[in-house]
């Protein structure tokens, strides 16, 4: 289905949706009820350079959203409030991950959006429960991912006996270090908090942007609370129907085909790599890059493992593509383990915040749908997968492995399918590795009334507020007055994507990943565009 969208998409029309610029209940931010929520939250400055009007504040919910008497835990909260007399109500927005910390989100979002349209909301970052600056933040286990790792191919037992003795221990720390915790760390209880926060921002319907995983956490509220969604756009579309076993192989075929785009790039480039015009005979190059680091990782720091962790984010977004193939042509070349190393710290090291991030991941994703838990069943679909997407399979497996020995049980995923909802707003890109095309095109169809805007060739994940004008003027549309495109066929309407990175860039995107790595609430992070939008997007988004 990847590439009919333009053929079924026919000649679309833009309609206004049924919504209102300014809601009844928004209208008239001075208003008693307004104020008396909003004494609740004692907002003070978090800003930084470049989000200087970023406030932060907390929120205590329950851990037990069935017990609200019990036990607490609390929410850190961020906001850019509105300036416009016009105010369309709290914009709530998400990163994914899960576990992803979207505090500065909202900094970026309020100030990549047209001023005009930012001026009328508040623009509400949270993290979730669990992550970032929330309490208590679980870290199962600091220093999972330090290298240098087995190598991800379970080429022998030995090796794969490492790899699942690992994945065993994560599981088990989880456990031990959060056991009351986790039956309650997941997608449901995540969407009773947005609508705490909702409660406490003293509004009877919220504004909704969500990348990625937040894509399925803002369908699941508005499964739960149809009545309180006001505007939902979802960008890079989780398929709700195969969370999150499948789903995962079903990205391992994805990122193959996303990372064969990268080499291929590579091999137009020949002038500037020297690497050769043949994508094929780069491929060869690039797995034999990888076997001499299972054997010797470069600088005693990047072995196999690791330079999948590296290259994993140029499937994410192709602004990575020119730091990478220097790297890859520096190694190859010069045997020259400097750019391999830089690039690995850019895009592949996890640090304190990605051990937080991926404790959350897996307490979520192992939370909240069945997985095998006979491993022969992991061994024999991966080795499967491994045949003919041979990229990130077992480092994915491995990834998720945890969720084999996870010490909870599982809740049965949420039917999202929800005709009770305004018109919503989905965007999806075609060749996107992260969440494949087929899932906007299966929300769309369980979402009554939503439509899809379609980035045709697109292979970047997270491509709304990215340097897509066309895009972005659906995403400003639908937020000023509800506006959404109405066609016919798979997609409503159809952008076309943006050219692939030029080698001249690869010094600007190096710096450019780096400081969109280091971005906080606190800090701030980069100039909004491409690189600093997938420095903020969740944790193995």
């Amino acid at each position: 289905m990847r590439k009919r969208a333009a053929a079924l998409c026919g000649a679309a029309v833009v309609m206004a949706g049924t919504l209102t610029a300014a809601p009844a209940e928004a209208s008239a931010p001075g208003t008693t009820n307004i104020t008396t929520q909003t004494a609740k939250l004692a907002w003070k400055s978090c800003a930084g350079k470049n989000y200087p009007t970023l406030q932060c504040a907390s929120l205590k919910v329950p851990l037990d959203h069935r017990r609200p008497h019990g036990e607490k835990i609390t929410l850190a909260l961020s906001r850019v409030p509105h300036t416009a007399r016009t105010f369309q109500g709290p914009l709530l927005v998400n990163p994914g991950g899960p576990g992803g910390s979207g505090l500065t989100l909202a900094g970026f979002v309020a100030s990549s959006l047209p001023p005009k349209i930012a001026a009328q909301y508040d623009v509400i970052g949270f993290d979730p429960r669990g992550v970032g600056a929330s309490e208590p933040a679980l870290d199962c286990e600091p220093g999972h991912f330090g290298p240098v790792r087995p190598d991800s191919l379970p080429a022998t037992p030995a090796i794969e006996r490492a790899n699942l003795a690992r994945a065993r221990s994560f599981a088990a720390a989880c456990g031990e270090k959060y056991a009351h915790l986790l039956p309650y760390i997941d997608t449901v209880g995540a969407v009773h908090d947005m609508d705490a926060i909702r409660q406490a921002l003293g509004a009877k319907k919220i504004n909704y942007l969500g990348y990625s995983y937040g894509t399925y956490l803002g369908a699941v509220y508005a499964k739960f609370f149809p009545e309180r969604v006001r505007r939902l756009v979802l960008d890079s579309v989780v398929d709700p129907t195969d969370v999150w076993y499948e789903a995962n192989l079903n990205q391992d075929v994805a990122f193959n085909d996303r990372h064969r785009a990268f080499l291929a790039w590579v091999a137009e480039h020949d002038a500037t790599y020297g690497l050769g015009s043949d994508p094929e005979k780069i491929e060869a190059m690039w797995y034999a890059m990888r076997t001499a680091l299972a054997k010797k990782p470069a600088d005693g720091t990047v072995g196999a493992s690791e330079l999948e962790d590296t290259f994993i984010p140029g499937g994410y977004y192709n602004g990575y593509w020119p730091h990478l193939a220097e790297a890859f042509a520096a190694y190859v070349h010069d045997k020259d383990p400097g750019p391999l190393v830089e690039a690995y710290e850019d895009f592949g090291a996890v640090d304190a915040s990605g051990d937080n991030g991926y404790s959350i991941y897996t307490s979520v994703q192992c939370r909240d749908a069945d997985w095998p838990r006979d491993w022969r069943r992991w061994r024999e679909d991966n080795w499967a997968v491994y045949e003919k997407a041979p990229f990130m399979t077992w480092n994915n497996a491995w990834y998720n492995a945890p969720c084999a020995f996870w010490p909870t049980d599982s809740r049965r995923p949420v039917n999202v399918a929800n005709g009770k909802l305004p018109p919503v707003l989905l965007f999806q890109a075609t060749d996107d590795a992260a969440t494949p095309y087929e899932g906007g095109v299966t929300v769309h169809r369980l979402l009554a009334r939503s439509s899809l805007v379609v980035e045709e060739g697109g292979g970047n994940h997270g491509i709304t507020l990215s340097g897509n004008a066309c895009l972005d003027r659906h995403l400003a549309a639908y937020l000023e007055d509800g506006t959404v495109p109405r066609g016919y066929g798979e997609a409503d309407a159809v952008c076309e994507a943006l050219p692939d990175p030029k080698p001249a860039a690869a010094g600007a995107a190096s710096a450019k990943a780096g400081s969109a790595k280091a971005g906080s609430a606190k800090a701030g992070s980069a100039p909004p565009n491409g690189s600093a939008l997938h420095g903020l997007l969740g944790f193995r988004h």
